[in-house]
């Protein structure tokens, strides 16, 4: 399996939504609450150790051009890490879990949303949605990615299947999709489009961005936006998206209808506990702590290993590696029957 499920996770949909199931994550809940503090001369300094070296890398990278495109190109990629992390803390002060003033959270979200090219409330609303509906079967479509039952795919023409099949592909997924979503997609609030605070938080990052890259533009040319802006862009986001992939998507994860859905049960089964070498998990903020985040959003990143180094049975929950992560991409339809993610080979050989 992609994922190891343990602590006797409940695996049928009768005892998935079983009362024992709900105070077993609830009782999660009031202990993980111990945590939500954050310290303000931490996360200053975890902001300010990811976005000096980021700028510092933004600099050197824009010096080189001048003598060697590919060690620029190279920076950039490097510097693509500490863009990552960037989105992380933005990911942080939208749940309000960065600083206990939330003016102090927000206004440092706004900030770094525009190194992301991320309009900071759409994306918190978005966010908020999926961290409300995750794993329900009737509340999809916002902030997620988009998971069709096996009963649902069958009863698609041959072209919506064709159109679900190449939504799923890998190559658009994680190739096309994050070029999609940050350069296309976020310049409109989405899904948001009937309300004004939202067209303001879009349209004013727009304007933030084009200001920052017209001044890019002025003093260093196309060369520092192609060869340093676009790659750490880019790649960032790619990773980024695989990793909200696999937070979610893998074999053991929690779907069900909303008559049976539970959140705090979805947030702590249906999310992954992605184990990364120490220097991926620094430079993604201990986002593959996502079962500990999804059940309480507000514990600062730097405090999840402190979850689980006080209640170690929680890493035990849906814990994978990145070998085992892999075979998600591979992944696409949910079978209520079985209550397993299953591949487009595997439901036709289920249900032909």
């Amino acid at each position: 399996m992609a994922a190891e499920r343990t602590l006797d996770t409940p695996e049928s949909p009768t005892s998935t939504t079983s009362q024992k199931a709900k105070a077993d994550a609830q009782k999660w809940v009031r202990i993980m609450a111990r945590y939500r503090d954050p310290s303000t001369s931490r996360s200053l300094t975890e902001v300010a150790i990811t976005l000096l070296p980021f700028l510092a890398i933004w600099a050197l990278a824009w010096w080189v051009s001048g003598y060697s495109y590919l060690l620029a190109f190279a920076l950039g990629a490097v510097n693509a890490l500490f863009l990552l992390r960037l989105f992380a803390i933005q990911h942080d002060c939208g749940h309000g879990a960065l600083f206990a003033n939330r003016h102090l959270s927000d206004w440092t979200g706004r900030i770094i949303g525009v190194l992301t090219l991320t309009p900071y409330d759409v994306w918190r609303r978005t966010h908020a949605a999926h961290h409300g509906t995750a794993g329900n079967l009737d509340r999809r479509g916002m902030g997620d990615v988009h998971t069709k039952t096996v009963e649902e795919y069958q009863a698609l023409s041959k072209w919506g299947r064709l159109q679900y099949r190449l939504y799923r592909n890998p190559f658009i997924l994680f190739g096309f999709g994050p070029s999609y979503l940050f350069f296309l997609q976020n310049r409109l609030p989405l899904g948001l489009m009937n309300q004004r605070r939202y067209w303001m938080s879009a349209m004013t990052t727009n304007l933030s961005i084009a200001v920052l890259f017209g001044v890019i533009w002025y003093f260093g040319g196309l060369a520092p936006l192609l060869l340093i802006a676009l790659p750490s862009i880019l790649i960032a986001a790619t990773i980024g998206m695989w990793l909200f992939y696999v937070q979610h998507q893998f074999e053991c994860t929690q779907w069900a209808p909303d008559s049976d859905w539970h959140m705090q049960h979805a947030a702590l089964y249906g999310s992954s506990y992605y184990v990364l070498p120490k220097v991926l998990q620094w430079f993604s903020a201990n986002i593959g702590i996502h079962h500990v985040h999804h059940v309480y959003s507000r514990i600062p990143f730097y405090r999840l290993p402190e979850v689980l180094k006080d209640h170690a049975e929680l890493a035990k929950i849906n814990r994978m590696n990145i070998r085992e992560s892999l075979r998600n991409a591979r992944l696409h339809l949910w079978d209520d029957k079985t209550q397993r993610l299953l591949s487009f080979a595997q439901a036709r050989q289920l249900y032909g």
